[in-house]
């Protein structure tokens, strides 16, 4: 992105989109985040991106009839907020960067499309959360489309995340 004339701005989304295909447990679509972005004047403005409580969240929503909390915050569809990343990188992007979204976020289409080599940290993620994982049909078609998660050295492969990523480019 900086050698085809992007700015930082311009990297840090290319990176944070990246994130999502590569280390998913720290960068991804279904999440938020804040940035904190110095400008050349040095005037420092910051993003907050984090994920919102959806509009049917209420106080009471993770407590049982006896006012004690439940684990309905752990799992489930009562367990997420509204994912504010993509929102978020884009703002970034449209009011500080210089290039455009096909330019930025084509790295990340490239890595989920064509694949990338698993590491040993993602690998062992996988594996310490397969017991969760399995679960879920739809992770289980993204990390492990042949019934198996990957091990360190295996080429992955996102295809679904490639059209995500094309439809937000």
């Amino acid at each position: 992105i900086l050698r085809d004339g992007g700015n930082a701005v311009d990297a840090a989304v290319a990176v944070g989109f990246a994130l999502a295909v590569v280390f998913p447990e720290a960068g991804n679509l279904g999440g938020g985040g804040y940035t904190l972005i110095r400008l050349h004047d040095g005037t420092a403005v910051s993003i907050d991106f984090r994920e919102t409580a959806p509009a049917a969240a209420s106080r009471g929503m993770y407590l049982d009839a006896k006012g004690e909390v439940t684990d309905r915050s752990l799992e489930g569809d009562s367990s997420v907020g509204v994912p504010g990343t993509v929102a978020g990188l884009l703002a970034a992007l449209d009011r500080y960067g210089t290039m455009n979204r096909r330019e930025v976020l084509q790295p990340a289409i490239d890595l989920a499309r064509n694949g990338f080599v698993v590491d040993r940290h993602l690998a062992g993620s996988l594996q310490s959360y397969a017991g969760k994982l399995t679960r879920y049909p739809s992770t289980m078609r993204a990390f492990a489309p042949d019934g198996r998660f990957p091990a360190e050295g295996d080429t992955l492969r996102q295809p679904d995340l490639a059209s995500t990523l094309r439809r937000i480019q």
